[in-house]
């Protein structure tokens, strides 16, 4: 791992199916990649994980926006949230791995099916920094990504849908790019993680140290986005779904960003109705 500016050991990922390995989005020298380790439970403590295999590499790095949220989804395949390394022309280019959404088997590979160009791991594009996936009780996929001056978003997504960076940032209405769902500016939010639960998307912000929900029914808000722990906890990196009506939160406090107190940071158990 090469860490510095934005880049580090960004994400991590175990498939459903398989505890005996675990992956992870980090940053190198002269990329962003994916690697998958196997993961022994009987050995010794520090001792657990093996040797990291690349699975997947050359996706761009920058001092900032690296991306770096991977998940694997309902269907089993591996997605992974990328950022435009600061260059928003990457966004647009679809033969680029910046500013995209990628989905891809465990190996890495493009899937038999389910993506818009069958050589490709690109699911969708126009993205700035996207931070955040899960998806609801219906297999549909949402994300979280930083906007840049005017507004964060919530992104329903779907293959080969183009999100508009840096065209457009929020709803902007116009023909070929597909508006988010909720949207916030950015002092309130910055969000990171994304976990859907109990009919809600929710989302962990870093500059706004809150956590969002979005009430939805179906794929529509049903009422005005709803903020929780307002600068109690200070800095939201994730939210993740425990698969119930619970949540765990993790701060973002020793970052350099925030202003860590004493047991700084932490993990949060909360529960949501």
């Amino acid at each position: 791992v090469a860490a510095g500016g934005e880049g580090g050991l960004l994400g991590i990922a175990v498939p459903g199916d398989d505890a005996k390995m675990v992956y992870a989005y980090l940053t190198t020298e002269s990329d962003n990649r994916i690697v998958r380790m196997p993961y022994d439970a009987k050995k010794s403590e520090g001792n657990q994980l093996g040797a990291p295999d690349t699975v997947f590499k050359g996706i761009p790095k920058g001092t900032i926006h690296n991306g770096g949220r991977i998940a694997f989804g309902p269907d089993k395949m591996l997605y992974a949230g990328t950022g435009e390394s600061g260059d928003g022309g990457l966004s647009q280019d679809k033969k680029s791995l910046g500013g995209k959404i990628l989905r891809m088997t465990p190996d890495g590979d493009p899937p038999d099916k389910g993506n818009p160009e069958a050589d490709s791991v690109v699911y969708s594009y126009g993205h700035r920094n996207v931070q955040g996936l899960d998806w609801d009780a219906e297999n549909r996929l949402w994300a979280a990504e930083f906007g840049q001056d005017t507004w964060d978003e919530v992104n329903l997504i779907e293959p080969g849908k183009n999100y508009g960076w840096p065209d457009v940032e929020g709803k902007a209405g116009e023909k070929g790019f597909t508006d988010p769902v909720a949207q916030w500016k950015p002092a309130d939010a910055s969000p990171s993680g994304l976990a859907v639960a109990e009919g809600s998307v929710w989302v962990a912000g870093l500059r706004g140290e809150r956590l969002w929900r979005v009430p939805l029914k179906g794929t529509e808000p049903v009422a005005e986005p709803q903020s929780f722990f307002e600068g109690k906890y200070g800095r939201l990196r994730t939210v993740v779904s425990d698969g119930g009506d619970g949540l765990w939160l993790v701060t973002s406090e020793t970052d350099s960003r925030g202003t860590p107190e004493k047991g700084d940071d932490r993990i949060l158990k909360v529960k949501v109705s």
